[in-house]
């Protein structure tokens, strides 16, 4: 598995993706299409060896304040470190962009995510209540404090 940056070309593989993944919750393509190709922001592919697209991650930045966009993983490789390695990359960007905090939006029915984002430094810092529609699951709002850099 490799990580390189979406381009515009990957926007047919990440829409079915995001589709399949996340179902009712799922972004439409139009805006899968302009978060890839949105100002102040940077998504990454996580591509097999026969180059299809098995990952996504994105990051936007404004001022000091970065967000996790989305993530995501195909099931089947999930647990193999490829979500931790798609939020480490993004995680250095937002530093190299002068971010000094990172927020994301977690499902609070997804353990294993909440796990991952923990592990990384994130703190929960409130809820969302039924923000994902149309389920109506609660969403924990996470942040988490940059270092500064030398």
């Amino acid at each position: 598995m490799i990580l390189r940056d979406a381009t515009l070309a990957d926007l047919d593989e990440v829409a079915a993706l995001e589709a399949d993944l996340f179902g009712s919750d799922a972004w439409s393509r139009e805006i899968v299409r302009e978060e890839l190709a949105g100002d102040h922001r940077r998504y990454l592919v996580l591509v097999d060896e026969g180059g299809a697209i098995r990952g996504y991650a994105g990051l936007l930045v404004v001022g000091t304040d970065g967000d996790i966009q989305t993530i995501a993983v195909a099931p089947e490789l999930r647990g193999g470190g490829h979500g931790r390695a798609l939020m480490l990359e993004l995680l250095a960007e937002a530093a190299r962009r002068g971010a000094r905090q990172v927020f994301l939006e977690v499902r609070a029915d997804n353990p294993p995510a909440r796990g991952l984002y923990a592990s990384l430094g994130f703190a929960e810092i409130g809820v969302r209540p039924r923000y994902y529609q149309p389920e109506g699951i609660d969403a924990i709002v996470m942040q988490l404090q940059l270092k500064e850099q030398q």
